[in-house]
Order: C-alpha cells, then sequence, then structure tokens
C-alpha cells in the first residue's frame, strides 16, 4: 500500500479538498462538525492507495489511523481463536474503517482489513478523529454508529447459530431492502460470491444452489452483477 498527500498543486489541492470534504461530510458522526473542525481533520490527513487482496491494517495491531472508502471496495475480517478468519462484512464508497479503535484500551484495530480490489481511501489520523468526539453532538453520532453496528453484529450471531444455510440466506436478502422499498428490487453485488457465501458460513456451491432454488420459486431473478428481490412473501416463507 502506498500514500500520498492529498494534493500535489495549488488548483489540485482546491479541487481535492473540496471532493474530500463532501466525502467526510456524509460520515454520520463526523458530519456535525462546523467547517473549522473538518479543515482541521484533513491537516495530517493522507491517501492511501491498496491494490486487490492487500491488507489495509491487521487485528490487534496498533491504531494510527481511521479510514474513509472514497473508491473500491473492503472486506472486513476478524480472527477466531482457532486461527480462521471469519468475514464480517464488506465497505464500500463512504463507509469507515478503524473507528472502533477509538474506544479501543489499547488502540488497536478489533478487526483485519482487505481490499477486495484497488482501492483509495481517506486516512485520518486518530488523534484528530478522538478530538472529534469531543463535540457532543459528534459524540452522539458516534455512539448512535455503534449502537447500529452493535444491533446488525448480534442479528449476524442469532442467525448464524440458530439457522440453516437457505434461512440465513433468505434473512440477508431482506436485510439488504431499504424501508419501504417497492418490488422489484435490484441489490448489486460489488464482492465475488465465495466471500459473499463466506460472510453467510456456507460453501460457495451451496450458496449458488439456494440461489438458484429461489430463482426457480420466483423469490429473485439473478443476474451477474446482482440479484433482483422479486417476491418478499416468498423470502419470508
Amino acid at each position: 500500500m502506498h500514500s500520498c498527500p492529498l494534493h500535489n498543486s495549488p488548483s489540485d489541492a482546491i479541487a481535492k479538498r473540496r471532493h474530500l470534504l463532501e466525502l467526510v461530510r456524509n460520515v454520520p458522526w463526523l458530519s456535525r462538525l462546523p467547517e473549522d473542525g473538518l479543515e482541521n481533520l484533513l491537516q495530517g490527513a493522507r491517501l492511501h492507495v491498496a491494490e486487490g487482496r492487500e491488507w489495509l491494517f491487521r487485528q490487534q495491531t496498533t491504531a494510527h489511523w481511521v479510514y474513509v472508502v472514497i473508491s473500491g471496495a473492503v472486506r472486513l475480517l476478524r480472527a477466531t481463536d482457532d486461527g480462521c478468519l471469519a468475514t464480517i462484512r464488506c465497505v464500500e464508497r463512504g463507509g469507515t474503517l478503524g473507528e472502533l479503535s477509538l474506544i479501543s484500551r489499547q488502540t488497536t484495530y478489533l478487526y483485519s482489513a482487505e481490499a477486495l480490489r484497488r482501492t483509495h481511501v481517506l486516512a485520518i489520523g486518530v488523534g484528530p478523529c478522538r478530538e472529534s468526539l469531543n463535540h457532543e453532538d459528534c459524540h452522539s453520532a458516534f455512539m448512535s454508529c455503534l449502537a447500529q453496528e452493535l444491533t446488525e453484529r448480534l442479528e449476524d450471531v442469532a442467525l448464524l447459530t440458530q439457522a440453516d444455510a437457505r434461512t440465513r440466506l433468505a434473512s440477508f436478502l431482506l436485510r439488504q431492502l431499504p424501508l419501504g422499498a417497492t418490488l422489484p428490487h435490484a441489490i448489486r453485488l460489488n464482492v465475488p460470491k465465495c466471500w459473499l457465501a463466506a460472510q453467510l458460513a456456507m460453501t460457495p456451491e451451496t450458496l449458488s444452489r439456494l440461489l438458484s432454488r429461489m430463482s426457480r420459486a420466483g423469490a429473485i431473478l439473478v443476474e451477474r452483477h446482482q440479484l433482483v428481490i422479486l417476491d418478499r412473501s416468498k423470502l419470508v416463507r
């Protein structure tokens, strides 16, 4: 992975800074910062580029940066006691990586992050990110994001420990539906199906077989880079 400053020329600086400020404003717990606070965040920030299958950081290493994905996709993984890697979820443009280190006692990363393809990220120092939490609105938004993350991971645990593969897949698809979404609704697959299978604790062969069954039942339509949900009631059943 290599990094570079935020700009290489005065004109380039203006365009890039405007773009990156907009990116940071879309992060829920950073959007509450005043304009000068956002500018301070970018003072020591860097642009990092990771190639596909390259690690941005490893679990339990000291955290120096919190990342915002500019382009590409990153897979989050947690190492189990037996040395296996469990896929947590994938993060794309606008998503953040490593923010849990801000509440880690040793300021370490609590999971590993692997680029799925060539990925550009904005790296913001842990120190400035911690300072941003001194703002009451930012702290409140950060805690709300943590509560949502915890809720989603608890749902994952409940699903993986109590349900069979078919139920796990159906539940995953239903969770991708936005509230009040009208059908048919397309879910774009930006990660390889083998990694989606790993996230759902099943083999790629099982995933392909279940998708075919759901397609024949009229619940979904399987296309190359997306799944289209056709009938919510059939998925629920």
